[in-house]
């Protein structure tokens, strides 16, 4: 017995027709038939009177009916509170969140999101992309938000954005694009080792070794803002995600270099490791993020 079958039964009785209530069922006539026979037999009791023209409710079927009411509004209340439970945004969330993500993308997401769902308590942890996929795994974190891809096969990531990536620099001549071919042989100024963007960089813009810093200094930041002030003191160049560049002064933005032949993109996406519990948080912040984040970008986002 199920709640179909109860289904199909009350909606004979509306119809007094087998193939007016399939229609209504969305169902053909012989699957409704097989499964009221299937319900009668199951309850030893004959429901309907198929010999009558319309089809009458035989007397125990009434009170089958009477009590297949109950059951079906008792399911569909059942079904109600369950969607308004998944609906509500509440309760506390341990939130990780990559660094070089972290700077530009919390003031535009943190106030919005905090004033939507008061009863959300957020606590949130800056750390590293490594960290944060072994928090998840542990509990330690119930997400996170950082640049994929990432190389895991247990953890699970859903897009944000897509979040194209600039450059910052001097070239000579006051050109104000470059080619991608062409960075390799600039002085490019780089995050710590850690970073996924620097990994990242490396990979797309083919970087070797960086032979064009001064020969006595190695230096490698964990901040954007550490970057731009040593390629403003050596004249090199850096790249910086789109976000951060509304951090950045008037006089620096005349340093914003155009990518010729297309841009560089990173991938932005929330990141989880068995999320049921609070999936429909997981689901709903994804959207909230996407649509804030969306106003910066002059890209498509998702």
């Amino acid at each position: 017995m199920n709640i179909h079958q109860l289904e199909y039964i009350l909606a004979v009785d509306q119809f007094k027709s087998f193939s007016k209530a399939a229609d209504y069922c969305h169902v053909t006539q012989a699957t409704l038939s097989a499964m009221v026979k299937k319900l009668e037999e199951q309850l030893d009791i004959v429901i309907f009177d198929r010999k009558a023209n319309p089809i009458v409710v035989t007397e125990n079927g009434k009170e089958i009916l009477v009590q297949a009411q109950q059951v079906v509004a008792h399911a569909q209340a059942l079904l109600a509170s369950s969607k308004s439970i998944n609906s509500k945004i509440e309760g506390r969330l341990k939130l990780g969140i990559i660094p070089t993500i972290a700077n530009s993308l919390m003031p535009i997401i943190l106030k919005p999101i905090l004033e939507k769902y008061p009863q959300l308590v957020l606590e949130i942890y800056e750390v590293t992309t490594h960290q944060m996929m072994k928090n998840l795994r542990e509990g330690k974190l119930d997400m996170g938000i950082l640049s994929t891809p990432i190389a895991s096969n247990d953890l699970e990531t859903t897009l944000l954005y897509e979040e194209p990536v600039h450059v910052y620099g001097y070239l000579d001549h006051g050109k104000k694009t470059i080619k991608k071919e062409e960075l390799s042989k600039q002085r490019i100024f780089l995050l710590q080792e850690g970073h996924c963007l620097r990994d990242q960089i490396i990979q797309w813009c083919d970087l070797k070794k960086n032979k064009h810093l001064p020969p006595n200094l190695l230096f490698e930041s964990n901040t954007f803002d550490t970057l731009l002030n040593l390629v403003d003191e050596f004249q090199g160049m850096t790249l910086l995600p789109e976000l951060y560049l509304r951090n950045l002064s008037d006089q620096r933005k005349l340093q914003v270099l155009d990518m010729a032949g297309g841009e560089i993109t990173r991938e932005v996406s929330l990141c989880f490791y068995r999320p049921y519990a609070k999936w429909n948080i997981v689901k709903q912040l994804s959207v909230d993020i996407a649509q804030l984040v969306n106003q910066f970008i002059k890209k498509d986002t998702v």
